[in-house]
Protein backbone atom coordinates (compact mmCIF):
# COMPACT_ATOMS: atom_id res chain seq x y z
CA UNK A 1 0.00 0.00 0.00
CA UNK A 2 1.52 3.23 -0.68
CA UNK A 3 0.85 6.40 1.66
CA UNK A 4 -1.44 8.23 -0.98
CA UNK A 5 -3.46 5.33 -0.52
CA UNK A 6 -3.77 5.47 3.13
CA UNK A 7 -4.40 9.18 2.84
CA UNK A 8 -7.33 8.44 0.52
CA UNK A 9 -8.81 5.75 2.73
CA UNK A 10 -8.47 7.71 5.77
CA UNK A 11 -10.01 10.75 4.21
CA UNK A 12 -11.50 13.20 6.66
CA UNK A 13 -11.29 10.53 9.90
CA UNK A 14 -9.29 12.48 12.30
CA UNK A 15 -8.48 8.64 13.47
CA UNK A 16 -8.24 5.40 12.10
CA UNK A 17 -7.79 1.17 12.79
CA UNK A 18 -5.29 -1.41 10.98
CA UNK A 19 -9.20 -3.18 10.14
CA UNK A 20 -10.25 -0.36 7.83
CA UNK A 21 -7.03 -0.83 5.09
CA UNK A 22 -7.46 -5.25 4.99
CA UNK A 23 -10.20 -5.02 3.19
CA UNK A 24 -10.14 -5.90 -0.07
CA UNK A 25 -7.04 -7.70 -1.76
CA UNK A 26 -4.65 -6.55 0.28
CA UNK A 27 -1.90 -8.56 2.31
CA UNK A 28 -2.19 -8.03 5.91
CA UNK A 29 1.45 -8.75 6.70
CA UNK A 30 2.68 -6.15 4.51
CA UNK A 31 -0.07 -3.58 5.31
CA UNK A 32 1.48 -3.84 9.30
CA UNK A 33 4.86 -3.33 7.50
CA UNK A 34 3.85 -0.26 6.08
CA UNK A 35 2.08 1.02 9.23
CA UNK A 36 5.05 0.41 11.12
CA UNK A 37 7.35 2.07 8.22
CA UNK A 38 5.01 5.00 8.64
CA UNK A 39 4.99 5.47 12.05
CA UNK A 40 9.11 5.38 12.09
CA UNK A 41 9.23 7.98 9.45
CA UNK A 42 6.70 10.37 11.10
CA UNK A 43 3.93 10.50 9.08
CA UNK A 44 1.36 8.72 11.06
CA UNK A 45 0.76 8.47 14.93
CA UNK A 46 0.42 5.28 17.09
CA UNK A 47 -1.77 5.59 19.71
CA UNK A 48 -1.97 2.31 20.91
CA UNK A 49 -1.65 -1.29 19.07
CA UNK A 50 -4.36 -0.86 16.17
CA UNK A 51 -5.01 2.35 16.36
CA UNK A 52 -3.00 5.37 14.57
CA UNK A 53 -3.72 9.26 13.89
CA UNK A 54 -2.11 10.72 10.80
CA UNK A 55 0.90 13.00 11.30
CA UNK A 56 -0.28 16.98 11.56
CA UNK A 57 0.97 17.62 8.17
CA UNK A 58 -1.09 15.32 6.65
CA UNK A 59 -4.24 15.42 8.57
CA UNK A 60 -7.66 17.44 7.66
CA UNK A 61 -8.95 17.78 11.30
CA UNK A 62 -7.42 17.52 14.57
CA UNK A 63 -8.53 14.61 16.73
CA UNK A 64 -10.84 15.60 19.73
CA UNK A 65 -9.26 14.42 23.08
CA UNK A 66 -12.74 12.94 23.91
CA UNK A 67 -13.05 11.16 20.96
CA UNK A 68 -9.30 9.73 21.24
CA UNK A 69 -10.41 8.89 25.04
CA UNK A 70 -13.37 6.62 23.33
CA UNK A 71 -11.39 4.96 20.29
CA UNK A 72 -8.18 4.25 22.81
CA UNK A 73 -10.92 1.90 24.91
CA UNK A 74 -14.04 1.14 23.36
CA UNK A 75 -16.32 0.46 26.33
CA UNK A 76 -15.44 3.45 27.90
CA UNK A 77 -16.77 7.07 28.45
CA UNK A 78 -15.36 10.72 29.07
CA UNK A 79 -16.00 11.06 32.99
CA UNK A 80 -14.04 12.45 36.48
CA UNK A 81 -12.28 15.16 36.10
CA UNK A 82 -12.23 15.40 31.94
CA UNK A 83 -16.34 15.55 32.22
CA UNK A 84 -16.61 18.21 35.15
CA UNK A 85 -14.23 20.52 33.81
CA UNK A 86 -15.89 19.96 30.08
CA UNK A 87 -19.01 21.06 31.57
CA UNK A 88 -17.25 23.59 33.49
CA UNK A 89 -17.99 22.80 36.91
CA UNK A 90 -14.97 23.05 38.10
CA UNK A 91 -12.31 25.69 37.50
CA UNK A 92 -8.91 23.49 36.58
CA UNK A 93 -8.43 22.79 33.19
CA UNK A 94 -7.46 19.09 32.88
CA UNK A 95 -4.59 18.02 30.19
CA UNK A 96 -4.88 14.53 31.14
CA UNK A 97 -8.13 13.02 29.77
CA UNK A 98 -10.20 10.90 32.13
CA UNK A 99 -12.40 8.50 31.72
CA UNK A 100 -14.13 5.03 33.06
CA UNK A 101 -14.67 1.46 31.63
CA UNK A 102 -15.53 -1.65 32.78
CA UNK A 103 -12.09 -2.82 31.75
CA UNK A 104 -9.29 -3.05 33.97
CA UNK A 105 -8.04 0.14 34.45
CA UNK A 106 -5.20 1.45 33.01
CA UNK A 107 -3.05 4.59 31.88
CA UNK A 108 -2.24 5.27 28.31
CA UNK A 109 0.80 7.43 27.12
CA UNK A 110 0.48 8.46 23.58
CA UNK A 111 1.57 10.86 21.16
CA UNK A 112 -2.07 12.68 21.86
CA UNK A 113 -1.53 12.89 25.32
CA UNK A 114 -2.67 10.90 28.29
CA UNK A 115 -5.56 8.97 29.03
CA UNK A 116 -6.69 7.57 32.20
CA UNK A 117 -9.30 4.44 32.85
CA UNK A 118 -10.74 3.99 36.25
CA UNK A 119 -12.89 0.44 36.84
CA UNK A 120 -16.39 0.79 37.25
CA UNK A 121 -18.90 -2.06 37.83
CA UNK A 122 -21.15 -2.66 34.91
CA UNK A 123 -23.72 -2.01 37.14
CA UNK A 124 -22.99 1.30 37.01
CA UNK A 125 -21.76 1.55 33.86
CA UNK A 126 -25.00 4.41 32.72
CA UNK A 127 -25.50 7.78 33.01
CA UNK A 128 -23.47 9.48 29.93
CA UNK A 129 -24.90 10.18 26.34
CA UNK A 130 -23.00 10.87 22.81
CA UNK A 131 -21.88 14.90 23.00
CA UNK A 132 -21.45 16.82 19.42
CA UNK A 133 -17.45 18.03 19.68
CA UNK A 134 -17.89 20.18 16.48
CA UNK A 135 -16.06 19.30 13.44
CA UNK A 136 -18.21 16.26 12.79
CA UNK A 137 -16.45 14.76 15.87
CA UNK A 138 -18.59 13.21 18.91
CA UNK A 139 -17.95 11.04 22.17
CA UNK A 140 -19.82 9.29 24.87
CA UNK A 141 -19.35 11.48 28.01
CA UNK A 142 -21.58 11.26 31.22
CA UNK A 143 -23.93 13.80 32.23
CA UNK A 144 -23.08 16.02 34.72
CA UNK A 145 -24.32 14.89 37.39
CA UNK A 146 -22.72 11.56 36.83
CA UNK A 147 -19.27 12.89 36.42
CA UNK A 148 -19.62 14.09 39.66
CA UNK A 149 -21.39 10.75 41.40
CA UNK A 150 -18.59 8.68 39.00
CA UNK A 151 -15.66 10.55 41.08
CA UNK A 152 -17.02 10.67 44.54
CA UNK A 153 -17.62 6.88 43.84
CA UNK A 154 -14.01 6.42 42.83
CA UNK A 155 -12.46 8.94 45.73
CA UNK A 156 -11.65 7.41 49.07
CA UNK A 157 -13.20 10.32 51.45
CA UNK A 158 -15.48 11.59 48.29
CA UNK A 159 -18.18 11.74 49.74
CA UNK A 160 -17.56 14.53 52.87
CA UNK A 161 -17.82 18.05 52.93
CA UNK A 162 -14.13 18.76 52.54
CA UNK A 163 -13.48 17.08 49.79
CA UNK A 164 -16.36 18.57 47.76
CA UNK A 165 -14.95 21.90 49.18
CA UNK A 166 -11.62 21.36 47.95
CA UNK A 167 -13.05 20.31 44.41
CA UNK A 168 -13.89 23.82 44.27
CA UNK A 169 -17.21 23.58 42.28
CA UNK A 170 -18.90 26.09 39.84
CA UNK A 171 -21.44 26.98 37.78
CA UNK A 172 -23.90 24.51 40.22
CA UNK A 173 -26.79 25.90 38.35
CA UNK A 174 -25.64 23.39 35.59
CA UNK A 175 -26.65 20.63 37.93
CA UNK A 176 -30.03 18.75 38.26
CA UNK A 177 -30.30 18.09 41.96
CA UNK A 178 -33.45 15.74 41.22
CA UNK A 179 -31.25 13.58 38.67
CA UNK A 180 -28.22 13.66 40.94
CA UNK A 181 -30.94 12.30 43.54
CA UNK A 182 -32.21 9.77 41.11
CA UNK A 183 -29.16 8.36 40.17
CA UNK A 184 -27.50 8.13 43.41
CA UNK A 185 -30.75 5.88 44.10
CA UNK A 186 -30.39 3.94 41.22
CA UNK A 187 -26.82 3.38 41.99
CA UNK A 188 -27.67 1.25 45.24
CA UNK A 189 -24.49 3.17 46.75
CA UNK A 190 -25.31 4.63 49.85
CA UNK A 191 -21.81 6.32 49.61
CA UNK A 192 -23.33 8.12 46.86
CA UNK A 193 -26.55 8.55 48.65
CA UNK A 194 -24.75 10.56 51.22
CA UNK A 195 -23.49 13.05 48.99
CA UNK A 196 -26.23 14.26 47.46
CA UNK A 197 -27.21 16.34 50.58
CA UNK A 198 -23.65 17.88 50.83
CA UNK A 199 -23.76 19.10 46.82
CA UNK A 200 -27.43 20.16 47.31
CA UNK A 201 -25.89 22.17 50.31
CA UNK A 202 -22.99 23.87 48.10
CA UNK A 203 -25.86 24.78 45.36
CA UNK A 204 -27.61 26.19 48.32
CA UNK A 205 -24.86 28.45 49.56
CA UNK A 206 -24.24 29.41 46.35
CA UNK A 207 -27.30 30.45 45.39
CA UNK A 208 -27.20 32.59 48.79
CA UNK A 209 -23.95 34.28 47.60
CA UNK A 210 -25.20 35.00 44.24
CA UNK A 211 -28.44 36.66 46.15
CA UNK A 212 -26.30 38.98 48.46
CA UNK A 213 -23.74 40.30 46.07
Amino acid sequence: MRFSRLLKVVGDDPLFETGCLLAGDTEPADVRRQLSRWTKDGRILQLRRGLYALAPLYRKSVPHPFLVGNRMVQASYVSLQSALAFYGLIPEHVPTVTSVTTGRPRTWHSPLGEYVFRHIHKRRFWGYRKVDLGGGQHAFVAMPEKALLDLIHLTPGGATAGYLKELRLQNLDRLNLEELGTQAVRSASQKLRRAVPLVSGLVGAGFEEEQSL
